[in-house]
């Protein structure tokens, strides 16, 4: 893993809980700038879909559903890991301070990659959480799919995943846990106009960090777009043309494997990760932010 009724439906607005301006848009009038990106909120559909962090800030309201799929590798990790009892903390990955959040909370810190060793062997990799011993809590960085998490946490409050305290419910998509997500956003009563769910595609960076829209991040989003639309809930024709694109895709694995992404991990030496990421709804959970950490429900 939204609301709004149109021009007039404040709740759908950024309010006080993450009022923020889209700068990337260059308009010095603030009214111009607040009419286009009302404009981009996808009125009347139960489910939308963009991509990358400014959307993830900006669209989604406090009434919403904001469903982060980073497909490789940040919300197929969280799966795996929440599957295994360990509560994930997103953490920006460069942004200093994740070792004295680790500490705070009682919590392991996954480190990058090639750093895995029996003294840390957690890492943002889905094998090697499937193989790793459990750990309560685990903070996880990463450079898209965490980055957008921590950035629109806290307005997930109480002990209930489903309670919110200002801030849309957070929850992590993946091609892993697509029937499982869509069950829990339409028992919470998300996927409405008054109440979207917004599916926000993590994406990759180019090296000079702007956003590289990735496939296996737009076929997430589909899946989970196209579940929602078989339980009764509109789609935007963004999300419906997400939802095509993964009912067009007729050999998933092979897609994930040879897509871009797929092809740099396996540059990198993980050739497991793209099996593990498209294995189609074998995990039966959700993973739902709870104050700082992504937890299981069902």
């Amino acid at each position: 893993m939204a609301l709004d009724a149109g021009p007039d439906a404040g709740e759908d607005r950024p309010s006080g809980w993450r009022a923020q301006r889209c700068s990337d848009l260059r308009h010095t009038s603030p009214v111009v700038e607040d009419a286009l990106v009302d404009s981009f909120r996808q009125a009347g559909a139960g489910v939308r879909f963009d991509w990358g962090v400014t959307a993830a800030r900006t669209l989604p309201g406090p009434a919403s559903a904001l469903v982060v799929v980073d497909v490789l590798s940040f919300t197929t990790a969280v799966s795996v890991a929440t599957g295994r009892g360990i509560a994930i903390v997103p953490y920006p990955l460069g942004m200093a301070g994740a070792a004295d959040l680790a500490e705070r909370l009682g919590a392991a810190l996954a480190v990058p990659r090639r750093e895995r060793s029996p003294a840390h062997p957690w890492t943002l990799s889905p094998g090697a959480l499937l193989a790793a011993p459990p750990t309560h809590r685990l903070v996880l960085p990463s450079p898209n799919g965490s980055a957008i998490a921590a950035a629109v946490a806290g307005g997930q409050g109480g002990d209930d995943p489903g309670e919110r305290t200002g801030g849309p419910a957070v929850v992590a998509g993946c091609l892993r846990n697509v029937t499982a997500t869509a069950h829990w956003l339409v028992a919470h009563g998300y996927g409405a106009d008054e109440r979207p769910v917004w599916l926000i595609a993590a994406g990759e960076r180019w090296p000079g960090g702007s956003l590289r829209p990735a496939l296996e991040d737009q076929l997430g989003a589909g899946a989970l777009a196209g579940a929602l639309e078989r339980a009764g809930c509109s789609l935007s024709p963004e999300a419906r043309a997400a939802a095509r694109t993964f009912t067009g895709t007729a050999d998933l694995l092979e897609t994930i494997t040879r897509c871009a992404s797929g092809c740099e991990l396996l540059a990198m030496g993980f050739p497991d990760e793209a099996e593990i990421a498209a294995a189609l709804d074998a995990d039966e959970h959700a993973s739902v932010m709870v104050g700082e950490m992504f937890v299981r429900v069902r």
